[in-house]
């Protein structure tokens, strides 16, 4: 299977590029990709699996994460965040973002980042939350 189209991720958001998020070659500087990935993900989190990041006793931290880069971007492009889940462990996931151009069906990056779900006080893995384990089971594509 490809990784690279839109129809290989279960949800998608509207990512809004800045004046700011280009570098001096007239890029989307790199950092500004994770930065992409790092709301999409949340953004999953909150609306699909109603996550409340402030409130959880359980948050996720994030132990790996990679790019992939296909396609340079630059502001004022109009991006499509696109999410999956790859895989689920007992307290750790691995999630993939794809970042579209407009309404191009290839990606222009592929993130790829594991989160291990811990305890908020202790630091402790602890098993991935059974109402949000549920939604992130509903994310993951056929591979």
């Amino acid at each position: 299977m490809s990784t690279d189209s839109k129809s290989d991720f279960s949800f998608s958001y509207e990512i809004t590029t800045r004046w700011m998020d280009n570098d001096m070659f007239g890029h989307i500087n790199n950092v500004n990709y994770y930065s992409f990935f790092d709301t999409v993900l949340n953004q999953f989190l909150i609306e699909e699996a109603k996550y409340n990041p402030h409130e959880s006793p359980v948050i996720g931290l994030m132990i790996e994460s990679s790019c992939r880069y296909m396609q340079a971007l630059s502001y004022p492009d109009k991006l499509i965040g696109a999410f999956r889940v790859n895989r689920i462990g007992n307290s750790s996931v691995e999630y993939a973002v794809g970042i579209f151009k407009g309404s191009e069906e290839t990606a222009s990056a592929i993130g790829v980042l594991t989160h291990v779900f811990v305890d908020r006080q202790t630091s402790v893995p602890t098993p991935i939350p059974q109402a949000i384990r549920k939604v992130m089971q509903g994310a993951m594509k056929a591979q």
